[in-house]
């Protein structure tokens, strides 16, 4: 029988997230981890150029439409695509960044205390550089301050 180390079993295949969650702290940021969110982040990355390649599309399909409420309704749905993608574009630059930060080993730590953001953090948001303290300190100092 084959020991059943980290480094051995998970070659050639990402973790999954219950295995990423079952590791030990002693692990955190470990190469499989940062394979997992690598995988995660350039998923992401994928999913939303596909979004904004299907947006270009979709807006240069001029149609026609003599009603005004109908124009009124297309023009709507455009604008409102047009605030997703502008949210998705700002989330593209955030993902890129990661996606840089696992390059340089500094993916997954605080960018203000230097401590681990916890991997169930990162499963929900992978973009994130805060650890949850010091995002709700900074929330509450904006909401105090208007920071």
């Amino acid at each position: 029988m084959t020991s059943k180390s980290a480094n051995t079993k998970n070659q050639g295949r990402l973790l999954t997230e219950k295995e990423l969650l079952a590791m030990p702290e002693s692990d955190y940021m470990n190469a499989d981890q940062l394979a997992f969110f690598r995988n995660r982040l350039k998923e992401l990355e994928q999913e939303i150029l596909n979004n904004a390649d299907a947006t270009t599309s979709n807006l240069r399909e001029t149609q026609f439409v003599p009603d005004p409420a109908d124009r009124a309704t297309i023009e709507e749905e455009h604008a409102l695509e047009l605030r997703t993608r502008d949210r998705e574009r700002k989330l593209l630059k955030k993902v890129q960044q990661s996606i840089t930060l696992i390059d340089s080993g500094e993916y997954g730590w605080c960018e203000e205390t230097g401590e681990p953001i916890g991997i169930p953090r990162l499963l929900a948001r992978p973009t994130a550089n805060l650890s949850l303290e010091a995002q709700e300190r900074r929330e509450m100092r904006q909401k105090l301050y208007g920071d």
